[in-house]
């Protein structure tokens, strides 16, 4: 289940503030500044920061070069 595009437009981290990357195929929101992820139950983004997903620096890595790879842009301008 994708993400409503005007949902999109608003959802930030709750810790930085900014703009998540979103993987569709994978139901997960991602910040690369805190290497966080966010995932994505049930078409519901589970955004509590206790909730949180560190992320190592290979699935960084990772991540980073799919979304340079696919265009995938921050959910809204950092």
């Amino acid at each position: 289940m994708t993400l409503d595009a005007r949902l999109l437009e608003i959802l930030a981290c709750p810790t930085d503030k900014q703009g998540l990357l979103y993987f569709a195929d994978e139901d997960l929101l991602y910040n690369p500044r805190l290497k966080k992820a966010y995932r994505v139950h049930e078409g519901i983004p589970v955004m509590l920061p206790d909730e949180a997903i560190d992320v190592a620096d290979d699935e960084h890595a990772r991540l980073t070069a799919k979304a340079e790879a696919e265009g995938i842009a921050p959910t809204f301008g950092d």
